[in-house]
């Protein structure tokens, strides 16, 4: 890898939200006035998304005071804190500017009503551990899960065996009685 991606590749985030265009979306946004920060949420449909890697944005529209409002994002950006999805939206075109001429309820597009909003993210580039130590932990962590999973299932087991056993022996006596009495 060339000395530009390396640098390009720990700027990426690890995971990213999975919005496509025509979406209602909230962009969770840090800005800092002065020596403060506070989160402000930017609410609109995604009327783009464009370039890939790092410089990968999207655009999202809003009406605010009877005006038309844009706004570009990066998604790499450290300033982002989360991405919602309010709505998910079922457009067949790439680019959405034609809302730009639409006013009020023209303006809206069309709701995917079936689809799932809890869309899994994007993961765009896994954590490795930076030492072998921290790898050989995560193994035996891993290690040690499975292992007790697998115990849970055996004693699982061994407690529907033996309850079962136990019905039996209880059937086995009903009959048992049944026949004696019948005998007398």
């Amino acid at each position: 890898m060339d000395i530009i991606k390396s640098i390009e590749h720990e700027q990426l985030k690890n995971r990213i939200p999975d919005i496509q265009v025509g979406d209602t979306v909230r962009v969770h946004q840090r800005i800092k006035e002065g020596n403060r920060q506070r989160i402000q949420v930017f609410e609109g449909i995604v009327i783009k998304k464009q370039n890939g890697g790092l410089n990968e944005t999207f655009t999202v529209r809003r009406i605010s005071y009877g005006v038309g409002v844009e706004k570009t994002f990066l998604i790499h950006s450290p300033l982002i804190e989360k991405v919602e999805v309010k709505r998910v939206g079922d457009v067949r075109r790439a680019k959405l500017y034609y809302l730009r001429d639409r006013v009020g309820k023209a303006a809206k597009t069309k709701e995917n009503v079936g689809a799932d909003l809890k869309r899994a993210e994007i993961v765009v580039k896994e954590e490795v551990p930076e030492t072998v130590e921290e790898a050989e932990a995560v193994e035996n962590v891993e290690n040690a899960e499975n292992v007790e999973t697998a115990e849970s299932t055996e004693v699982a087991e061994e407690a529907t065996t033996t309850d079962s056993e136990a019905t039996v022996d209880a059937e086995e006596t009903k009959t048992g009685e049944a026949a004696s009495e019948a005998k007398e």
